[in-house]
This record gives structure tokens, sequence and C-alpha cells, in this order.
């Protein structure tokens, strides 16, 4: 997979980092992308330690001009975009009563519509290479639903249906276009939960663990290869069984 470049965004911890990690192994120029500038660096930082290229780009996926600017530069920088890793997402958890417009505003914006939005950014350029690996990450809960969460589950379904809509319309490219749909993960996001609460979700899981990010870069590392080339519309559930 040398000479090919892959964007991650939301690639500062957690997933995004591992994936990050996992694409620069397998001989990929990473370019690292999220708000925090100062955490995508120390990512940055781990992958030329072990030898591989990586470029830092700060984005916001809920503001359009920023995601333009990001592609504008990571195309100055390597030239084309050949893997997209839309893993970025917010949550702002509540009760559908409850909810706020704003709450549910901004979660379809950044983890949908910024998602659909860096998609357009790399598309021409697959096309013109008539080859390229978009890979999407959702969610368990875009599967099996969630209480208090209808922003973030609408939002994670609907990157499921954009997958399969673009794997379509992109395949006489020998563009591929999947998804990930990660089980509960330990990370930053689930490390705050109350011990009462991670022991109801193990008793649901099959594998009675949680999963680790690196976990969730395999399937993505494989969905980004020459193998996987005959993958495409496909969700690929690291969840441990939780959801079948």
């Amino acid at each position: 997979m040398s000479n090919r470049t892959a964007f991650v965004t939301g690639a500062s911890r957690g997933i995004g980092r591992a994936c990050a990690l996992g694409l620069a192994k397998s001989g990929v120029r990473v370019i690292v992308a999220a708000r925090n500038r100062e955490k995508l660096e120390a990512v940055a930082g781990e992958i030329r330690a072990a030898g591989s290229e990586a470029f830092v780009v700060e984005i916001d996926l809920s503001n359009a001009d920023s995601i333009k600017a990001a592609f504008a530069t990571a195309t100055k920088e390597f030239g084309k975009t050949d893997i997209l890793v839309n893993n970025a997402a917010v949550t702002k958890d509540t009760l559908a009563l409850r909810m706020k417009p704003d709450d549910w505003g901004t979660v379809l914006q950044t983890n949908l519509t910024g998602a659909f939005l860096c998609i357009q950014q790399v598309l021409q350029g697959m096309m013109r290479e008539r080859w390229g690996r978009i890979i999407n990450i959702s969610s368990v809960v875009a599967e099996a639903g969630n209480a208090g969460q209808a922003n973030y589950v609408a939002s994670k379904a609907g990157l499921i249906g954009l997958t399969k809509a673009l794997a379509q319309e992109m395949a006489s490219r020998s563009i591929t276009v999947n998804a990930v749909a990660p089980g509960f993960i330990d990370t930053d996001m689930t490390a705050g939960l109350p011990q009462d609460i991670k022991d109801a979700l193990l008793a649901r899981i099959p594998l009675k663990r949680l999963g680790n990010p690196d976990d969730v870069a395999a399937a993505v590392r494989f969905l980004a290869s020459d193998e996987a080339g005959y993958v495409t519309g496909h969700v690929l559930d690291v969840n441990g069984g939780m959801y079948m």
C-alpha cells in the first residue's frame, strides 16, 4: 500500500488514533485531522518515530469551510487522498423529549453532514485514479438503537445509508465504500461510565469484554487494503457479538 495517502478524521485519540497508527504500519502516508493540534502532533510523532510519514491538519467537521481548507492543505502537501476514514464524531445525549434543536443539529452536522462533505472532497481524485477506499465509522447503536441517543443513533444510521448509496455510485471506478460498526470500545468516551453500567454492558457482550481501539483499526486496515477490493457497501460489525 506504499505511495498511498490516508486521511483520518478524529485522529487525535481513541479509535481515530488507532486507525492512523494501523494504516501507517501498513506503509501508508497518514494525514491526521482533528480540532486539537497538540494531540495530533503527538500522534504524528508516534507515526514518524515508527518510520512512517505523517502530516497534521486541523479540521472542524461542523464547519464546511474548515473541511474545504483542511483538504486543500492536504492536497497541496501530498496530492490525492486514496483512503478516507470518517471517524470524527460528537455526542449530546438526552431523551428525545428534552432534546434541544441545537443538540440534534450539532450531532447530525458533525457526524453525518461532515462525513459527507469530506467524501465530496476526495471523490474526484479517486475517480481520476480509478482507485479509492472510503471507510465510515458507524456504531452498533445504528443497528440496535439506544435510548437517550436519538441524534447520535440517527447520525450513525445515516452513515450506513450513505455508505450503501455511494458504494453503488462509485463501484464502476473501483472505489469501495464500506462502514465499520464498533460496539462498546474502551476509549475516553466509555472510560467515564459507572461500574454498574459497565457490568450491565458486559453481560450483553458474548465475548465478555469491551473492545479496544486496535480491534477497530484492524477492520479499517483490512477494508483499506487491496485484499478488500471485492468488498463494498458492507457494514463490518466489531462488537464482540453484542448485536448480530
